[in-house]
């Protein structure tokens, strides 16, 4: 009796009307109604496209198709799109009136009306029609037999104009496929930025036909082909992203000096003293590529003519790959160490009446601007190129915050007020490895800044940042994902979209969608919990994973130099990331314990003790035959042992005296194994 009523249940259920809060859509779109009704999907399905779009479209309709079918097992009877019109009494109609470019300001908007026999997407441009797509996607809901997508209509637009992803392919070269699928990712959460840092201390990374030397000695065989980077850029076209690239100068310049050391600001002293500003042109520095992290010395030389012919050539054969409109020149933390010790650059500074180092980048900054603009790009750099005589045509990047002593958003705001238009990246460092909630709740927008509205528009949105000193091909990924789907909804969403429990909801359904266009952050931490394991059974290493988050900001890598970039990126800080499912959940638990100590609440916070008193032995036994496990033993004893004590605790056996317990949960607060803190330690101290 008890089966047949769970069957009758699941059917009414089944049929039951979707309620907007069920909707797992992200960004959440500017307006959503629900209506009666659903539109049910049959291989019959077909769409038709109208207007005149770009030729982008045929293919993201094809895609749309095809994800559909792999997502639904349906057998559609339709194929390729190739050409407008092709079905008039197709259910599910496109008509886009204009063709998109490539760029800001474009119409992103569209209007999506599900009934149940049709299904309509009305957009300005093809842009707004592809994300049109990607939110019916996300509208899928099924049943036990069937899928559908619910009567509704959707009007969206975005909030912001830059919504971008910044992946570094210096520090750690990554390859083709794996620019490719974030690109595919970017578009699935309507982000429409992707900014290509393709050169640093670390490495050049880009084919220079003119200049081969860059990649002779520079980039240790690795880099992209002229040609593979037009097939990226057209990639991204498809998908209505934009490719912004950057050359990182006059610091950050280890890799360009390797090749060219010509330009370099290092001054030689020779034997007996003889120092360069006395034998011009006889002694040149030698440079190498970096291997290690942080901020390095060697500078481009801004009094040298030979640094802007060398610059003005490679801009000249690296600009018309990238069709876009912007160039990123980077532009930051260059400490002028080298500057301040090469008596012929401060003889030019007095020369042209530069008082500061700051000014003097801003007069290199400002010699490189023409040589873009012939190519009809817009400079752009990191906040240091701010200064009084930065023309107004340059993008601030905004990046300093707290870390870096800075109020956060102070130099966005000092941008925006002195006329500039900006990009807000502070807060949004991925790399860092901090909890989702602090990215998602960061507003481009500042609260209390007292911006006109000129002033606010001038704010173009936010890029999320993934520095890659500690990720490789295989944990970029999840480094990058979930979490800037979060940050995609910052940027798009309206201003008071900020529920961080809904979100974490819906994002765990998005992070799942993400692997069907190939993004491996999911997958790929069996294969590296598989290498610790040396291939026995995984789980208590994933269970462990659950609490265990790698070490946050830079410290995992004190000062640099505990990982060159040529280390191992397979231990297990590399299998964990922010926001431990079960520190989450505990976290919840006891919060709930603590308001009501049923029976009930209690046995869930028991339940997980007892499960960590179990990992640690599952962990103590498979470290037998696993080296790699062994540097996670100390931590999870430690858990181990509190669990013991704190279910006693709770059964009111506990012979501890307090000082004794607290310090034994504070020994849950070492950051000293594996490069990995337990996340559950601010959680146990409440039970204290």
């Amino acid at each position: 009796m008890k089966y047949l009523f769970v069957l009758l249940f699941a059917g009414l259920t089944a049929g039951a009307q979707v309620q907007k809060e069920q909707l797992n859509l992200m960004p959440w779109p500017q307006n959503v109604v629900i209506n009666e009704g659903n539109f049910n999907l049959t291989k019959n399905f077909k769409v038709n496209i109208t207007g005149n779009p770009n030729a982008r479209i045929f293919g993201g309709v094809t895609r749309f198709l095809r994800r559909l079918d792999g997502r639904t097992g349906i057998f559609f009877e339709q194929g390729f799109i190739e050409k407008l019109n092709e079905v008039p009494n197709a259910e599910l109609q496109i008509n886009c009136t204009k063709s998109g470019k490539i760029g800001l300001y474009e119409d992103e908007s569209y209007h999506l009306d599900i009934t149940s026999n049709k299904i309509t997407i009305n957009a300005s441009s093809d842009l707004g029609a592809l994300h049109g797509l990607e939110t019916l996607l996300q509208m899928l809901q099924n049943n036990s037999k069937s899928f559908y997508f619910p009567v509704s209509k959707i009007s969206d637009f975005p909030r912001f104009t830059w919504r971008g992803l910044m992946i570094d392919v210096s520090r750690h070269f990554q390859p083709i496929d794996v620019i490719k699928r974030n690109i595919d990712a970017l578009a699935a959460v309507k982000m429409n930025v992707f900014h290509w840092h393709l050169v640093d201390d670390q490495g050049w990374r880009i084919e220079m036909k003119k200049h081969p030397k860059f990649t002779q000695l520079a980039s240790d065989g690795m880099y992209y082909t002229q040609e593979e980077i037009k097939n990226i850029v057209k990639y991204a076209d498809e998908r209505g992203i934009l490719i912004v690239p950057e050359i990182d100068v006059p610091g950050h310049g280890s890799a360009i000096l390797t090749a060219y050391p010509e330009i370099g600001s290092k001054v030689i002293t020779l034997t007996g003293g003889t120092s360069e500003k006395n034998i011009q042109g006889t002694a040149i520095a030698t440079y190498g590529i970096e291997r290690n992290a942080g901020i390095f010395s060697p500078t481009l030389d801004p009094s040298n003519p030979k640094t802007y012919q060398l610059l003005s050539e490679v801009f000249d054969e690296v600009c018309p790959l990238f069709p876009g409109a912007y160039f990123h020149i980077g532009g930051d933390e260059n400490e002028g160490k080298d500057w301040d010790a090469n008596p012929k650059i401060q003889e030019f500074k007095k020369k042209h009446n530069l008082k500061t180092n700051h000014e003097l980048q801003t007069y290199f900054t400002m010699q490189l601007a023409p040589m873009l603009k012939k190519h009809g790009k817009q400079l752009m750099g990191w906040e240091e190129i701010l200064t009084k005589d930065l023309s107004k045509e340059a993008i601030v990047h905004s990046w300093r915050g707290p870390n870096e002593g800075m109020p956060a958003g102070q130099s966005l705001v000092d941008a925006v007020k002195k006329g500039y238009k900006t990009v807000l990246s502070n807060g949004y460092y991925i790399d860092l490895m901090y909890p989702i909630a602090s990215h998602y709740l960061n507003d481009p927008m500042p609260k209390g800044a007292n911006l006109t509205s000129d002033e606010k528009a001038r704010i173009l949105g936010g890029e999320a940042t993934m520095w890659t000193e500690l990720a490789t091909p295989t944990t970029i990924d999840s480094r990058v994902w979930p979490r800037t789907a979060a940050i995609a909804e910052r940027l798009w969403s309206a201003e008071d979209v900020v529920d961080v429990e809904n979100m974490r909801k819906r994002l765990e359904q998005i992070s799942f969608r993400l692997e069907e266009l190939g993004i491996t952050h999911i997958r790929n931490k069996d294969v590296i919990l598989r290498n610790i394991a040396n291939n026995q059974n995984i789980q208590s290493l994933e269970e462990f994973s659950k609490v265990s988050e790698p070490l946050k900001g830079y410290t995992r890598n004190k000062g640099g130099t505990e990982y060159q970039m040529y280390s191992p990126f397979t231990l297990f800080a590399d299998a964990c990331g922010p926001d431990a499912k079960d520190a989450l959940a505990f976290d919840a638990a006891v919060n709930q314990y603590l308001a009501n100590k049923s029976a009930d609440n209690k046995a869930k916070v028991t339940a997980f003790f007892n499960k960590w008193i179990t990992v640690n032995k599952d962990l103590t036994a498979l470290s037998a035959n696993a080296p790699l496990v062994q540097p996670i033993l100390p931590l999870s004893k430690k858990l181990s042992d509190a669990s013991q004590e704190l279910l006693l605790v709770l059964d009111n056996k506990s012979t501890l005296k307090p000082p004794d317990l607290k310090s034994l949960i504070e020994q849950c607060n070492t950051k000293d194994h594996a490069d990995v803190e337990l996340s559950v330690y601010e959680s146990l101290k409440k039970l204290i």
